[in-house]
């Protein structure tokens, strides 16, 4: 590989992708879309490093090619550059492949795929855990995560008995029925947790992944068990922020 190419491949694979990639984040979010990703406290910071990405790069096009590179052209030199040259290759494909995706592939929400590859795993999300456990909440406020938490932790479920409220979530398959869930994120859909509260629907009502809109009051069983009695249950279509955080 001449080294006119190998600098080449060297700034595609350093400035070229983080300017693409920067390109992408400052167009989501203008467009709103970043929040299908990261949180909405975090979408001022990426914006930031994407501005500042894109001045070093405009101030890197000042720098004659290959001037980011040494050149010591030693035997073992040589020997490590093809070795760094084979992995330079390869690392440029699967990031090429990364950035390309990127911008072909439409932004889209994960909610339904990771709340059912995730299913099972702890729904206690809501930070005020001492309040739901010893005492009543103030629940005017609370999504499904909030409400995942108090059915899960609360140990004076008659208290929130007759609450109403109205959530809005996807419907997935329940231990005894139907759950209406929703993805709780804390900075990224990497972090995602589902978040599940049961609610009294007919099971083949709605498939799963339809998102629903529940008006109703949460009703304790006779063991102590909360679900959900909808009173109305309005199908709707993914909301533009489909996370709660």
């Amino acid at each position: 590989m001449s080294e006119r190419t190998r600098s080449l491949g060297s700034r595609w694979l350093g400035i070229g992708l983080a300017t693409v990639l920067s390109v992408v984040t400052l167009g989501l979010g203008v467009t709103g879309r970043l929040t299908l990703y990261i949180s909405p406290e975090s979408v001022w910071f990426a914006c930031a490093a994407a501005v500042v990405t894109l001045i070093g790069a405009i101030w890197s096009c000042t720098l004659p090619l290959g001037a980011e590179e040494g050149h010591d052209h030693g035997h073992e030199h040589a020997e490590s550059g093809r070795l760094g040259t084979t992995a330079t290759v390869a690392g440029g494909v699967i990031a090429s492949g990364v950035v390309v995706a990127a911008l072909v592939l439409p932004p889209a929400s994960l909610s339904v795929e990771l709340a059912m590859s995730r299913a099972g795993e702890s729904t206690a999300l809501f930070a005020g855990a001492d309040d739901v456990t010893l005492g009543k909440a103030d629940t005017s406020t609370f999504g499904v995560g909030d409400w995942a938490s108090v059915f899960a932790t609360a140990t004076n479920t008659a208290s929130y008995d007759g609450t109403t409220v109205t959530l809005t979530g996807f419907i997935t398959p329940g231990k005894d029925g139907v759950d209406l869930t929703r993805l709780v994120i804390t900075h990224c859909v990497i972090d995602a947790q589902p978040a599940n509260v049961p609610v009294t629907i007919d099971a083949g009502e709605y498939k799963t992944g339809q998102w629903v809109k529940v008006t109703g009051t949460v009703k304790a069983d006779a063991d102590g068990a909360l679900h959900v009695d909808p009173t109305t249950v309005e199908a709707i279509d993914e909301p533009g922020d489909p996370y709660e955080y």
